[in-house]
């Protein structure tokens, strides 16, 4: 793909390495990619049951089959962002999700909800997935967990956002000025800095990952390249650590969707006010958001599957502390613990598979992890809204969230990073 010919006139203008750029577009995009989160969705099951008559089960089923043709999607799209890059993958994700946002409006069925929602709930687990997280492993190695942290920052604005502005739209105009609202502020903030800034990686420009700005020799990129493994796909299907991360994944991504798109019901049913609800929902985002920011200060030396174990365990404390939710102090208590390990986990998932496994073929490595993934993650909301369905609460969904995600500790810890062989090496 072609560069951007802003990005190269702005890279010979530029007093700083152009990754930092590169990272501002992948914000814009974090942010607008919050329009179909769960957490967003979640504001929208009130209303949609009310006027249609729709269960729980069958508005999580929306969410759930968007995951499961994102699993069919995404080992397609790991080896096109290998070639093409994240620019592609990324501006064709934002446009498909801010049009049919907005076009989510006209919902006048349950199969019409279905068909839009899908579109962009499959965006939002894969090319969304990939493109972010692939555009930074490409442009930083060193300064990884930096750059992860503050994408997975402006996601958890996003997702703090998002709700807010759905939430305010609801209330003045309606439900489909909520989607409106969605579709609009996807388009402004997401598509134009990805479409004319962003490139694919640093040595398109004559770069390395983490800089320095200067163009740099052959024999340094040589140098900079043999410190970071490059595991193929072959080869990374052939570690324990693959397979550990893996089932990590398996088991704290149902906690994340589950729980996530169940907050605003659960809260309203617990006696508290939509209004106060949304509130709530926002300030577990903002504490992912805080958690993001820690994950910015761990020092490279400690093994992220440590950071990982403590995530999982605040996953595992946050729905016990939900349980005993019966106003709104208790409801931001369960929120910030929930959200805090959930930016934690969120920002560290990606920086385990790009340390592990090197950047040459990240985006083939995830695309075949991710399927399992978002399986997981489809089957959260579906696990959650049956529950409630079947017992006419969320008590029983929340204990079994819990045991899920204390499971994910051990696993965690014994997930360690794969030894570098010779065959796993980028001879640049």
């Amino acid at each position: 793909m072609a560069l951007p010919i802003f990005a190269t006139t702005l890279r010979s203008r530029l007093p700083f390495y152009y990754g930092w750029v590169v990272l501002a577009c992948v914000c814009c995009a974090g942010f607008a990619r919050q329009g179909p989160a769960v957490a967003t969705l979640s504001i929208f099951v009130a209303p949609l049951s009310h006027e249609f008559g729709w269960s729980r089960t069958a508005i999580s089923g929306a969410a759930s089959l968007g995951g499961l043709l994102a699993a069919v999607a995404a080992p397609w799209i790991g080896p096109l962002l290998d070639r093409r890059g994240a620019r592609l993958v990324l501006c064709a994700a934002v446009l498909v999700n801010g049009v049919v946002l907005a076009a989510l409006s006209l919902t006048s069925s349950l199969t019409m909800f279905y068909l839009l929602f899908c579109i962009i709930r499959l965006n939002w687990a894969a090319p969304f997935e990939l493109g972010l997280y692939g555009a930074i492993s490409n442009w930083f190695v060193a300064r990884r967990t930096f750059a992860a942290s503050i994408a997975a920052l402006s996601q958890a604005v996003g997702l703090a956002a998002m709700p807010l502005v759905a939430q305010g739209a609801i209330l003045h105009q309606g439900w489909r000025a909520g989607w409106l609202a969605l579709g609009a502020v996807t388009l402004t903030v997401g598509l134009v800095p990805a479409w004319l800034l962003l490139v694919r990686r640093p040595e398109d420009l004559g770069l390395v990952p983490d800089g320095p700005t200067p163009p740099v020799t052959r024999s340094a990129r040589r140098r900079i390249a043999a410190a970071e493994p490059a595991f193929s796909r072959r080869q990374a299907l052939r570690t324990p650590a693959f397979w550990l991360l893996l089932l990590y994944t398996m088991l704290v991504y149902p906690v994340q969707a589950g729980v996530s798109l169940h907050q605003a019901p659960f809260l309203i049913e617990r006696g508290i006010d939509a209004t106060i609800a949304a509130t709530i929902v926002s300030a577990f985002s903002g504490a992912s958001a805080l958690a993001s920011l820690v994950c910015a200060t761990l020092p490279r030396a400690i093994p992220v599957r440590y950071p990982l174990a403590a995530a999982g365990a605040l996953l595992a404390t946050g729905p016990l502390i939900m349980l005993q939710v019966h106003g709104p102090a208790t409801g931001y208590a369960g929120a910030a613990v929930f959200g805090f390990g959930l930016g934690g986990m969120m920002t560290l998932v990606p920086i385990a598979w790009a340390d592990y496994f090197g950047r040459a073929h990240f985006g083939a490595i995830r695309g075949i992890a991710l399927p399992a993934q978002v399986l997981a993650q489809a089957a959260g909301p579906l696990i959650s809204g049956a529950l409630r369905d079947l017992t006419g609460d969320y008590r029983l969904s929340l204990m079994v969230f819990a045991v899920v995600a204390a499971l994910s500790i051990v696993t965690a810890l014994l997930a360690r990073q794969p030894a570098i062989g010779p065959d796993a090496v980028q001879l640049a």
